[in-house]
């Protein structure tokens, strides 16, 4: 296994604790909208606040160039395309070295 193979398996991991770090955010953010779970439960609130202080920086640059779509924020799938865009492209740098 060369170095950038190994660079790309980190990225890779890292790429999808991202995405699983996104889904969740937005599956608890849909339970506290629809009041299936109150937001005050603090053990929720709290890994959604620290979620979401995670993911802001690398969401809020996406929010800014975005027009607004009212309710719905597309952000974070955008986030997720973004992110698999950037695999795809290492897997092909790795690819074309070899």
């Amino acid at each position: 296994m060369t170095g950038l193979e190994v660079l790309y398996d980190i990225i890779a991991y890292l790429t999808r604790a991202f995405v699983m770090l996104i889904i969740i955010q937005f599956v608890i953010g849909l339970l506290f909208a629809f009041n299936v779970i109150s937001p005050s439960n603090d053990f929720l609130r709290k890994v959604y606040e620290s979620i979401n202080a995670l993911l802001e920086p690398l969401l809020r640059p996406i929010r800014n160039v975005m027009p607004s779509t009212g309710a719905i924020d597309f952000s974070p799938l955008v986030l997720i395309i973004g992110l698999q865009v950037v695999l795809i492209v290492l897997n092909g740098i790795i690819v074309g070295a070899r």
